[in-house]
This record gives structure tokens, C-alpha cells and sequence, in this order.
């Protein structure tokens, strides 16, 4: 990948990528074109090498349109994937606040006092002995 448009290389500087992090490939494309299509490889697709995302960009006629849309895609891939991290990480942390927390002490109380009912229940079935 050589070229960025100046939005395409804020987004990567916020993202915190480099341009050499991915890899292109120019492939023939399919459907509509004419005979554009069958002598130029318009088709783009982009692979961020280190998380190993691809895309793949036929919708233009052009290879320059293609990479771009292409660049502009692969990056909505990655911001997703880390928003969809960053929200699991946070919703593990408020998992394991809620666990840690202390009951309150009426709660506390009524399962106490379900547990001791259900003890002398099964106190109260035991086999008696004859007194032989």
C-alpha cells in the first residue's frame, strides 16, 4: 500500500497503523465493465498483516477507487474489532464488580433463613431409632 487520502491517514494515525502493515494483491474482477474487466486486475484486496484481517473491493471500475474503498473498509474492520474488544473487557470488569459485592443485609438474612428451614426439614425426616 503506498497512497492514503489525508482522512484515510488521520484514521491510521489515530489507529495508531502503518501503512507497511499491509499487504495488497490486484486480482481480476467480475460483472460489469466491459472489457475493462478482463484486461486490467481492478480488484482489490487488502490484508492487514499483523491481525490477519482481508478485504476485498470489485465495486468500481477503477484499481484506485478499489484500493481506497478497500482501506476505507479494512479500517472500519479493525476500529470494529477493538470496539467489540474494549466493550467485552468492560462488561468482564462490571461481571466481576457485581460478584465481589456485598449482599444486603435483609437479602442476607431471607437466604439464611431459607437454608436453616430447609436444614430442620431434612433434620425432620431422618429415621428414628425404636429405642431398643
Amino acid at each position: 500500500m503506498k497512497t492514503a487520502t489525508p482522512e484515510q491517514t488521520e484514521r491510521l494515525r489515530r489507529l495508531r497503523l502503518e501503512l507497511e502493515e499491509f499487504s495488497e494483491s490486484f486480482v481480476q474482477s467480475s460483472g460489469r465493465g466491459g472489457q475493462n474487466v478482463n484486461k486490467v486486475a481492478t480488484c482489490v484486496q487488502l490484508t492487514h498483516v499483523p491481525t490477519g484481517f482481508s478485504v476485498k473491493c470489485m465495486s468500481h471500475r477503477t484499481q484506485a477507487q478499489n484500493r481506497h474503498e478497500a482501506l476505507d473498509r479494512l479500517l472500519d474492520k479493525i476500529e470494529n474489532h477493538r470496539r467489540e474488544l474494549q466493550r467485552e473487557r468492560r462488561q468482564a470488569q462490571e461481571k466481576r464488580k457485581r460478584a465481589a459485592r456485598k449482599r444486603p443485609a435483609g437479602v442476607k438474612r431471607r437466604i439464611l433463613a431459607d437454608k436453616r428451614r430447609q436444614s430442620e426439614k431434612k433434620v425432620r425426616r431422618r429415621k428414628v431409632d425404636g429405642g431398643e
